[in-house]
């Protein structure tokens, strides 16, 4: 099987780094790609978020799969671009993309759907924003209706950030807070059904103990010993399962990976928010310790085939991933910043995100630069081995986090 991948994150490094195991994977090339990806894929300078490019390349490779990462290209239509050259393709058309795309979107979905879920209030002027903070109160939620790669959301006290984060935006969604802990789960959807991966548990702000300013995510582990051990069923059934239908009914059946956002409140499972693509970094930890072939459940998913493949396998233990992040994250990062790594460990690997080559030195690029993922028999053995090998790495000014894998 030949698969273009699309993107060039530590998500798109950790699903190539699944896909280049796969015996039945012949040829991985990836769009545009990082130095990580580099080792494994074939990379092409091509702009994974045009259809007509994307649509080229494919052509051009003779691919029997494409996946595509990242939701920007997902909003800007190239998966209907590729379904419709005749490329099977796993990533939703830009019409069921708006789940993560409009906020407002998704919000009307699930009440179709009888998704639980926090209420809510879209507004587009000041009047509006301010009733709304009125009717649901402190603590603040306020969300950038549209994409934000991960950053759009506030929650606070302070009801002058939250108006001046609102007007900000333009469109919001404001809502009611959701207490408890927070939990993601990833579903493989082949438009009719989905099946679910292990739960997760990711880590927002940007400091230890959850404080500062809200990130793209600065870590993440799986499995969740404390939760629940039919959490996941009742996901699919009270969340993916109606969404799915819900989509197939209004004629924009969902075909990729749906990503739901969940708190456990003291009144229930509540949706916080949906997202079309695997999350970044939970999907870091979460294919660590999957060993069902990924590419065959790709595909599958991709030609709506799922109701043939067999109950995932998975390895035994836990899993912990850790970002090290430029400094000035999440404003803005330094870039240019030298980077030098330790040799994989039997326990441990680092993933690359926001890296390129300068020469032959590797250098950051963006805000999110390094993922360092563990495997262990539980979360604190995995949590100590991506520790370990962080600690060998050589990044000037880099930080992270140093409770990632203690639940919060």
């Amino acid at each position: 099987m030949k698969i273009l991948l699309l993107g060039s994150g530590g998500r798109e490094h950790a699903i190539g780094r699944s896909l280049a195991v796969d015996p039945a994977v012949t040829e991985l090339h990836a769009a545009p790609g990082n130095p990580g990806l580099a080792a494994i894929a074939t990379l092409h300078s091509a702009d994974p978020s045009s259809p007509a490019a994307m649509v080229a390349l494919a052509g051009e490779l003779q691919a029997d799969l494409v996946v595509v990462g990242p939701e920007a290209p997902l909003v800007a239509g190239v998966a209907d671009a590729l379904r419709e050259a005749g490329f099977a393709t796993f990533g939703p058309d830009a019409d069921a993309a708006e789940l993560e795309g409009s906020k407002a979107f998704a919000k009307d979905v699930m009440l179709a759907a009888g998704v639980p879920t926090a209420a809510a209030r879209v507004c587009e002027n000041l009047e509006q924003v301010e009733a709304a903070l009125d009717e649901f109160g402190a603590p603040y939620v306020v969300k950038n209706d549209g994409l934000a790669a991960g950053k759009g959301v506030v929650v606070t006290d302070d009801r002058a950030a939250a108006v001046a984060h609102a007007l900000s935006c333009g469109r919001v969604v404001i809502e009611d807070y959701l207490d408890g802990p927070e939990v993601s789960l990833f579903a493989i959807c082949d438009g009719d059904r989905g099946v679910a991966l292990l739960p997760a548990q990711d880590y927002k702000r940007v400091g230890d103990a959850d404080e500062g300013p809200n990130t793209g995510g600065m870590g993440a582990y799986s499995p969740l010993a404390w939760a629940d051990p039919g959490l996941s069923d009742q996901i699919m059934a009270e969340v993916i399962e109606p969404t799915l239908a819900e989509m197939r009914r209004r004629g924009t059946p969902f075909i990729g990976l749906l990503y739901a956002g969940l708190a456990l409140t003291s009144k229930g499972l509540r949706v916080v928010e949906f997202n079309v693509r695997f999350g970044d970094p939970e999907t870091q930890a979460v294919l660590a310790l999957l060993e069902t072939p990924l590419a065959g459940l790709l595909h599958a998913a991709a030609v709506g085939g799922l109701d043939a493949v067999q109950p995932l396998r998975w390895r035994d233990g836990a899993a912990v991933v850790v970002v090290a992040a430029a400094e000035g994250y999440p404003g803005t990062p330094t870039t240019g910043t030298p980077i030098t790594l330790p040799p994989d460990g039997e326990d441990a690997y680092v993933l690359q995100a926001g890296t390129r080559l300068d020469g032959d030195r590797l250098v950051s690029s963006g805000g999110r630069v390094l993922g360092i993922v563990g495997r262990g028999s539980d979360v604190d053995a995995a949590r100590a081995a991506a520790y370990r090998l962080l600690a060998g790495i050589d990044f000037p000014g880099g930080f992270h986090r140093t409770d990632i894998g203690v639940p919060h």
